[in-house]
């Protein structure tokens, strides 16, 4: 009864994420516009616009490789498998078990590879320079996130996400310093991970500054659907993660029955909510950096997380 009830939740999990992640990216877009006083887009518009780009057939540049054709399928591919191994309104799911926060991160990694290859393969100069300043982030962000999950391993006792938001919703762990700047770092890492301000800025098509954008330039038609959807896709996966880890509180734990689903889906909605209106109101109320200055941005983050770890093994004594 146990893992019927997790493949169930599971299979839920799945259609909740893929129908929420465009409608988070248009609430975010929605509240940003009311901020600065503009009426905005409708939250379903990202969905309107992914259905309509699904009807039409792609036009690859002329220079295309079958790169270009692969790129899309794996990288939605790697980030919605991602997406399957974090929790969001219940624990215990069937992949639970293997929902280490190590395989997250090499799943993202896996589909930031593909984005920059689609960059690389038109041979356009845009693309070229995105996917360069896509890699150099990669090379600031991904060890944050290694340094944070030795933090979390460290007081879980694994890198399993649902024993770590089980060990933290339980709180034995108390209030922790190291935890605050974890949280910070892996922040930043976010903001990076999914091209929004002050790192990128997903609305606008600035030639000089652009990076996430200057990848897809060369995308059309489903392609371009497919990418978009993966964009919002993984939006929704690191505001589920970070959920996951600091905001465990009403997630229905494992072995539990529709109630508790339905309790726990009201929790991780509000939770989504205000992680949505949080960042609406970051990037309105701060302006997208330049380009050189975002390595110090996330080396910043690294330099948080590395005080995160620091703290740990000095309270622990296993320094």
């Amino acid at each position: 009864m146990a893992s019927f009830g997790g493949l169930i939740s599971q299979i839920l999990h799945l259609l909740l994420m893929l129908a929420t992640a465009p409608v988070l990216v248009g609430v975010v877009r929605w509240l940003k516009a009311r901020l600065v006083g503009r009426r905005g887009p409708h939250p379903l518009q990202p969905w309107r616009d992914t259905l309509k780009l699904l009807r039409k057939r792609p036009v690859l540049a002329e220079g295309a490789s079958p790169v270009s054709e692969v790129a899309p399928y794996a990288a939605l591919g790697a980030t919605f498998l991602a997406a399957a191994l974090v929790p969001s309104f219940a624990q215990g799911m069937t992949l639970a078990p293997y929902a280490d926060l190590l395989l997250i991160g090499g799943l993202l990694a896996l589909a930031r590879v593909a984005l920059a290859l689609n960059g690389h393969d038109a041979g356009t100069a845009f693309g070229g320079l995105g996917a360069a300043r896509e890699m150099t982030f990669a090379v600031f962000a991904e060890p944050v996130l290694l340094v944070c999950v030795m933090v979390f391993a460290v007081l879980a006792g694994g890198s399993n996400l649902d024993a770590i938001a089980s060990v933290f919703r339980e709180g034995a762990l108390g209030l922790r310093i190291s935890l605050l700047f974890a949280a910070l770092a892996l922040l930043a890492v976010a903001l990076a991970e999914n091209a929004r301000v002050p790192v990128d800025n997903p609305a606008t098509h600035l030639e000089l500054t652009m990076v996430h954008e200057a990848m897809l330039l060369e995308a059309s038609g489903r392609h371009l659907a497919l990418w978009e959807m993966q964009a919002a896709l993984k939006l929704a996966l690191w505001f589920a993660l970070l959920s996951a880890i600091f905001l465990p509180y009403g997630t229905a734990p494992a072995r539990s029955g529709p109630l508790l689903w339905a309790m726990g889906l009201v929790a991780w909605v509000l939770k989504m909510g205000l992680l949505a209106v949080a960042l609406a109101v970051f990037e309105s109320a701060i302006a997208k950096m330049r380009v050189f200055r975002v390595p110090e941005f996330l080396g910043g983050a690294l330099l948080l997380a590395m005080l995160a770890a620091a703290l740990i093994f000095v309270s622990t004594g296993l320094a």
